[in-house]
């Protein structure tokens, strides 16, 4: 039996966009330097250890789960964009 994935809300759009025949192929070289971007943009070379308060660190937990993302990637996200903006 295979496991059903689930997927978020931009993952679906993402779908519903190949779907349709929005995305095309790339190049080699530019598939390359995409993946180059993507894993520096992923890459984590820093720990972080905080305390906060529970209550919100359950609401951001559920608010994760909604989106179908870890917790912990969630708020880094939620860091990274309030630090880029």
């Amino acid at each position: 039996m295979l496991k059903r994935i689930r997927l978020t809300k931009e993952e679906r759009e993402i779908e519903a966009a190949i779907g349709r025949g929005e995305y095309v192929p790339v190049s080699p070289e530019k598939e390359k330097a995409i993946s180059a971007a993507i894993e520096r943009w992923r890459k984590k070379d820093a720990v972080l250890n905080i305390r906060i308060n529970s209550e919100d660190l359950t609401n951001l937990k559920k608010k994760a789960a909604k989106l179908g993302v870890r917790y912990q990637t969630f708020i880094s996200q939620i860091l990274r964009n309030v630090a880029n903006s």
